[in-house]
This record gives C-alpha cells, structure tokens and sequence, in this order.
C-alpha cells in the first residue's frame, strides 16, 4: 500500500510516517516506481509507535521498545525497566507541575485584579515576593 493509505490505515499523518522512515523505526519497501510501500508489519510498527508514543515514550525510547518487541530472545525485564523509568520521568514531571500549581495559585490568590497597579503575580515572576 502507498504512503496515502498507510496513512489511512494507521491515522498518522503522512508527514509522520515520512519522519519516522527518515529516522529509521520504519523501512518500507519501495516499488519500481521508487513510491514507499507499506507492509502490513510496517502498519503494525507504526501503530505500535502511535500508542508508545501516546503514552509519551520518546522516539528514542520507542526504538528501543520496537527493538525489544522484535528481539524474541529478550528478557520482559528489560521491557519494565524501560516502562519503569518512562513512569518515573512521568511522575517527575507531575511533581513540577503540581508545584507550579501550587505557586501559581498563591500568586492569583493574593492579586486583587482590580483597577490598582500593583500585582502580586508581577512582584512573583520578578522574584520580589
């Protein structure tokens, strides 16, 4: 199938799955027109990619997932631990954000937001607060 269909088919974008051949997680073949196409295991490596990706793996990480997926002779350790430290950059990231919350929310509570120039969130941003 053509870029078009594999496009269709997987609900990526054909920009996409053109940057994912120029980097290597999809190789589809070519016909002797030199037009890509697709396979039904490269849909499947593009679904794959989506849901990982979906799910916030790097494009470093999904190859190195597609890899241990290939890799019959691979330990479902090495799965976890890669899924394990994906969760823990996750619950990272939700911690920031929660402290952003949380000092964000004491900025906006301690602005009048009236017609008076002084603004608690300005004097915070500023680090005078």
């Amino acid at each position: 199938m053509n870029i078009g269909d594999a496009a269709s088919q997987s609900g990526l974008p054909a920009k996409t799955i053109r940057y994912y051949e120029d980097i290597g997680l999809v190789n589809p073949g070519r016909g002797v027109n030199g037009y890509r196409r697709f396979s039904e295991s490269d849909l499947h490596k593009l679904a794959f990619v989506q849901r990982a990706r979906s799910l916030g793996f790097s494009i470093e990480e999904c190859r190195a997932l597609l890899s241990l997926y290939n890799d019959r002779e691979r330990a479902s350790a090495d799965v976890k631990t890669l899924a394990r430290s994906h969760l823990d950059q996750i619950s990272e990231k939700i911690k920031d954000l929660q402290a952003m919350q949380k000092t964000l929310s004491e900025l906006i509570k301690h602005c009048h937001g009236d017609e008076r120039p002084d603004c608690p969130i300005l004097e915070g941003l500023a680090g005078q607060r």
